[in-house]
């Protein structure tokens, strides 16, 4: 078997990028909060004695056993610099919506930031409306909506 289970964010504060993600994008607590220190995660983790606080959020748009996103914060985290775009490996999570421009309203107003400028490309058949922007802590979030052309 083969499911796509969580993508998992670590986190400087994990409780305000909890809300964040709750608030902006809709994801829901499904009660799996973690604040775990044992053996098996440092063996697991390879960070002696390493403790994590955080939980996963479903996401939205996904049934109840749909995909989570885990956000969870180290005693310890240590900064990688700020993502960019264009770096290889993981780029950003992007959430489909219904009203672009809102959201980005939302993202900023909840201390998240812009990339990027909001654009309008046409596609076979439809029209994509998408922006990158930044949660609080900087991670890379796509939005964008998708309309059919008549």
């Amino acid at each position: 078997m083969f499911r796509y289970a969580h993508t998992n964010i670590i986190a400087k504060d994990a409780q305000r990028l909890i809300r964040f993600y709750k608030d902006v994008f809709q994801c829901r607590s499904i009660g799996e909060t973690r604040d775990l220190r044992t053996p098996w995660l440092a063996d697991l983790s390879g960070v002696p004695e390493a403790h994590i606080i955080g939980e996963h959020l479903l996401l939205p748009g996904h049934g109840e056993s749909g995909p989570t996103l885990e956000i969870f914060q180290y005693d310890t985290v240590i900064g990688s610099g700020e993502p960019i775009i264009n770096a290889s490996g993981l780029a950003h999570l992007a959430f489909e919506v219904d009203d672009v421009e809102a959201t980005l309203q939302a993202v900023l107003s909840a201390g998240g930031g812009q990339l990027g400028k909001l654009i309008k490309a046409n596609y076979p058949g439809k029209i994509g409306t998408m922006v990158y922007a930044r949660d609080p802590e900087g991670n890379i979030i796509e939005i964008q909506n998708w309309q059919k052309i008549a």
